[in-house]
């Protein structure tokens, strides 16, 4: 898939006129809402059906700062994917230098219990299996 293109705001950056750090975490969740809605399969669909994916672990590595308009093109990968769990790897890009690395594994429930994903969502585990 292409790369989710985000632009950095004037209210996204610190004092420092960078980045806050926190704000490439809520890159990464509208980059994996993207990434869902281009597989046909978005979020609202899977909430809708009682589904909910929530981070169990995340890793960000910081690499060059990123400044207001810049454009981060971020390209999500699949790292692991297990019956449980699924687990993204991220690279953002500003001008084709890499500024971030990271790493997010997310788990399925459906009322606070684990759910296999290839038993509940056989299309949406098949369209992800085929992206990796």
């Amino acid at each position: 898939m292409t790369p989710y293109r985000h632009e950095v705001r004037y209210y996204e950056c610190d004092r420092m006129g960078v980045t806050h750090h926190s704000n490439y975490v809520r890159i990464m969740e509208e980059t994996r809402i993207d990434w869902m809605d281009r597989l046909g399969y978005g979020f609202e669909r899977m909430e809708a059906e009682g589904i909910v994916s929530p981070v169990v672990a995340i890793s960000v590595n910081y690499k060059h700062p990123t400044t207001f308009k810049d454009i981060i093109e971020v390209e999500l990968t699949v790292a692991e994917m297990s019956e449980l769990k699924i687990s993204f790897a991220y690279t953002m890009r500003v001008g084709g230098k890499v500024v971030c690395t990271a790493t997010s594994t997310h788990c399925f429930l459906e009322n606070g219990r684990p759910v296999v994903l290839a038993k509940r969502f056989p299309v949406l585990y098949q369209a992800i299996c085929d992206c990796r």
